[in-house]
């Protein structure tokens, strides 16, 4: 309706000055732009954390951001896993624009050349960007080199610096990458990896599995890096392989070296972690601290780099001046490949809190994720329960910058800016959760599309409900929050309407701009 039309963009106007006026009146960096930190942790679910819930473990840094920040109680990813998730956040636009999903650690890169991200519109406006961790994106165009420079990636869609691993902890190459070219990488052992066919003389876990630190399923059993086996085959480079157990240790710090670096000036650091995804390998000194076995470890180590990177923003007198954004990319798993116990010691853990699913499901748990906002003196302390979609982080950091985005860029992020700094409750109205299905939310409806060939047979091992099935799935997220029963049948005209707007949502890349851009 118009007017709420108008208070909408009131709320948007006044958030806008608050924060430049909040800005300006520090003593500390007076008249700067504030620098963002976005700590996107991999595999965390909604209850993994103790201001969310958990009990079993405990996240003293991570609850220290939500006792002095804004926590949300119905934020999402954008997608069930990882690589769309990633895809969405960083390009303003769904995962199924581009036919984004989980790639191989070899893939090209996956964001088209060419158009703006998160990083560029910020670097346009003064920003030094800088990733450190997970990419996951892809790298280069058809056959990766390894050992030449490495292009495009990273530097080519937005970033100043990068220091990243090129897919997951579980795939091959098993190297670090910064800038173009492979960290310690040794001329004289060229390193070679396929997906397709068995190279080098390296061990694999199915040939070898009596010198793995834990077994894993045939997936997970390829070439045998550092003790673990991995998905794809990889020979030579030796020199820059990683070990595991360092590094949280490593990125750490080159996310602090980034931080000091650019101090002086306006920075955004995308801070992509491994943990807690598998292998679930935490440094000696986490090893055995917690009950549950390594994924709580492994929980104990994200929250310790989580509080190093605070302690270095406030050692450094910035904490005034800089938007800390703590989330994940998707929802939890137990047994994803590898024999870790997981299962075995989740004890009265509930991952994913009261919700159903988890990673890859369409369920809730697939995508609602622990999010906080941190910004202190900007952002008051406290709970929202507005519904929040990190595709739209990019509309939204462009604002609190000043910038606005074209039609062209971001197709489907929208600036929700008085949501994240907590001027307004009322977020979307219409939100698209992308799994092996759509689901679409709507008030307190959530709506899942027939899928009709079900679960595979790779995700019931995995023992997560997915959510798939041939029926239409309707829920009342307010009275029945676990998605347990399915009212499809008692509300047709709620499931044609949501049918409508998601045929309307895959039909058009304009999105930011349509009517349900605002609530009714």
């Amino acid at each position: 309706m118009p007017y709420i039309k108008i208070l909408y963009a009131s709320l948007l106007t006044c958030t806008s000055i608050l924060v430049l006026h909040g800005c300006r009146s520090g003593q500390q960096n007076a008249g700067r732009a504030p620098n963002i930190i976005m700590i996107y942790v991999d595999d965390l679910g909604y209850g993994d954390v103790s201001c969310y819930g958990a009990t079993q473990v405990k996240t003293p840094n991570v609850d220290r951001l939500a006792q002095n920040g804004l926590r949300f109680t119905d934020a999402h990813c954008a997608a069930a896993t990882c690589t769309p998730s990633r895809f969405s956040l960083l390009t303003g636009m769904y995962a199924f624009r581009n036919n984004a999903a989980v790639l191989p650690g070899d893939a090209p890169l996956l964001i088209p050349q060419g158009i703006e991200t998160l990083p560029s519109v910020l670097q346009k406006r003064g920003y030094t960007t800088g990733v450190v961790g997970k990419w996951h994106l892809g790298l280069g165009i058809g056959t990766i080199d390894w050992n030449k420079p490495i292009s495009p990636g990273p530097l080519e869609t937005g970033f100043n610096y990068s220091f990243i691993i090129p897919a997951t902890v579980d795939r091959v190459p098993c190297v670090y990458v910064e800038g173009h070219h492979v960290y310690n990488a040794d001329p004289a052992d060229p390193i070679q990896v396929s997906y397709s066919t068995k190279i080098g003389n390296e061990p694999t876990g199915l040939s070898n599995p009596e010198i793995l630190k834990m077994k894993a399923d045939t997936q997970h059993s390829n070439t045998i890096i550092n003790g673990i086996s991995r998905i794809g085959y990889m020979a030579g480079g030796k020199k820059a392989w990683w070990r595991d157990e360092d590094m949280a240790d490593v990125f750490t710090a080159k996310a602090k070296t980034f931080i000091n670096n650019n101090k002086s000036k306006p920075f955004f650091l995308y801070l992509a972690l491994t943990d807690i995804h598998v292998p679930r390998t935490p440094h000696e000194r986490f090893l055995g601290k917690s009950s549950m076995g390594r994924r709580g470890d492994v929980i104990l180590e994200m929250d310790w780099l989580t509080g190093e990177i605070t302690k270095e923003i406030e050692r450094l007198g910035l904490e005034k001046n800089t938007l800390i954004i703590f989330t994940s990319d998707n929802g939890p798993v137990l047994d994803d490949g590898y024999s870790d116990e997981a299962v075995e010691k989740v004890g009265d853990h509930r991952p994913a809190g009261m919700f159903r699913g988890g990673k890859y499901s369409a369920f809730e748990a697939g995508t609602r994720v622990p999010t906080i906002v941190y910004w202190p003196g900007t952002v008051k302390p406290g709970v929202s329960n507005a519904l929040l979609s990190q595709v739209d982080f990019m509309a939204s950091l462009a604002a609190l910058t000043g910038s606005s985005l074209a039609d062209s860029v971001g197709p489907d992020s929208r600036n929700v800016l008085p949501v994240l700094l907590g001027a307004t409750t009322t977020g979307r109205d219409y939100m698209l959760e992308e799994s092996f299905t759509f689901s679409l939310r709507y008030e307190q409806w959530k709506y899942i599309m027939p899928q009709k060939n079900g679960t595979p047979e790779w995700l019931k091992r995995k023992r997560i409900e997915s959510g798939l099935s041939p029926e239409l799935q309707l829920y009342d997220l307010e009275t029945d929050p676990a998605e347990k029963n399915n009212v499809a049948a008692e509300h047709p005209e709620i499931v044609r309407r949501l049918q409508a707007e998601l045929k309307r949502i895959q039909s058009t890349r304009k999105n930011r701009d349509a009517a349900q851009s605002y609530p009714r």
